[in-house]
């Protein structure tokens, strides 16, 4: 059995803004804030709202990319990779969103080498077409297209101890499981409202300092 990995969802977590909404704000308006709304309402799925919003970009591949160099990311997030992978750990990106545009910024940021579960991902009739993985998917989920909870079990059958990080509602079932939990933004309110130990942090340099001073790295 391994010493320990470090799981981390990207959109709002690792990056300063969700990718949806960089999106929306950018090219959708008053159809992306009825879309939001919609989704809101539980009226469509976490998939079904993404892959309408990505879709629905009207851009080329190459202005795409210039969108996804626009995602801001954790400026100590690179630094906090290197230092998990030095003290013996694994690192794993695990998102409802899609590899497309997270594989592609990591591979701009010089970041690499990190393993990413995400849903697939392509463009298409310019815009990204989301590709949830199929039904027989060990980590398959219908709402999310990836379901964090089975990973995280999964993981803690090869790993002696699980850190995870994440910051909103599909986060809440995988930061349960996991033996600490780093939590910011909305959830911080969803575990304290489900009585889940978690840590708050808004900057991954605070990540570290907990695993220092706990003698994990």
């Amino acid at each position: 059995m391994k010493e320990f990995i470090f799981i981390s969802d990207f959109d709002g977590t690792m990056s300063a803004k969700d990718f949806y909404h960089i999106v929306m704000d950018k090219y959708l308006g008053e159809k992306g804030r009825e879309l939001y709304a919609s989704w809101k309402r539980d009226e469509m799925l976490d998939v079904e709202f993404l892959t309408t919003v990505f879709k629905a970009m009207d851009r080329t591949q190459e202005e795409i990319d210039e969108d996804i160099l626009s995602i801001k990311l954790d400026d100590y997030v690179s630094t906090f990779i290197e230092h998990i992978k030095k003290a013996g750990g694994d690192f794993l990106i695990l998102s409802a969103g899609t590899r497309y545009y997270i594989e592609r910024l990591l591979s701009i940021q010089g970041i690499h080498g990190i393993d990413v579960i995400s849903n697939d991902g392509k463009y298409k009739n310019k815009g990204i077409t989301l590709i949830p993985p199929d039904k027989e998917n060990p980590f398959y989920s219908e709402r999310y297209g990836i379901d964090k909870a089975k990973v995280v079990q999964n993981l803690k059958q090869k790993y002696k101890k699980v850190y995870f990080a994440g910051d909103s509602g599909p986060d809440v079932n995988a930061a349960s499981l996991a033996d600490v939990a780093f939590a910011k933004s909305a959830l911080i309110t969803l575990l304290q409202e489900k009585e889940i130990k978690h840590i708050p942090f808004t900057h991954f340099s605070q990540i570290e300092d907990y695993l220092q001073k706990n003698g994990q790295m």
